[in-house]
């Protein structure tokens, strides 16, 4: 990933994954991210279109991962990191997003869930919080989230 005065830009294979996400679902993402380490494409969308974008039964997702073999993750879009974070880390439920300040300057996110709901804010492998982590780095130059 490369930003440029503050906007993201996207890889040339990063665009043409996007180009994919609009003809098989009709929505414009606002974002598409590669994740080798999870061999995922992470879509970000405008509030209230991730349902559109899944599709019904998840059709669109389902045909996106035969399409691109890899496995598609849907994110709406938050204004502000505590809105991206709970929707990243959707479906646990987010009690509060704290951003906490540290000695060289960097931020991180301290992310509260509801009681039981670690493992899945966490996911296998912590593959939810690497999704937040990416995505609370990309959008708000946040170093790290933690769940504790």
């Amino acid at each position: 990933m490369s930003r440029s005065r503050g906007r993201i830009i996207l890889t040339d294979e990063e665009l043409r994954y996007a180009a994919l996400f609009e003809s098989v679902t009709g929505i414009t993402p606002r974002d598409a991210i590669y994740d080798p380490e999870f061999n995922r494409v992470i879509f970000i969308v405008d509030k209230n279109f991730a349902p559109l974008a899944v599709g019904k039964g998840g059709i669109n997702v389902k045909k996106l991962r035969n399409l691109l073999g890899k496995d598609v993750e849907i994110v709406e879009y938050g204004d502000d990191p505590e809105e991206l974070l709970r929707n990243a880390l959707y479906p646990a439920k987010v009690l509060n997003v704290s951003i906490n300040k540290l000695p060289n300057n960097g931020k991180v996110a301290v992310v509260r869930v509801e009681e039981g709901e670690k493992g899945i804010a966490l996911g296998k492998y912590h593959k939810n919080l690497k999704r937040a982590i990416l995505l609370a780095k990309r959008y708000f130059d946040i170093d790290n989230v933690k769940i504790p």
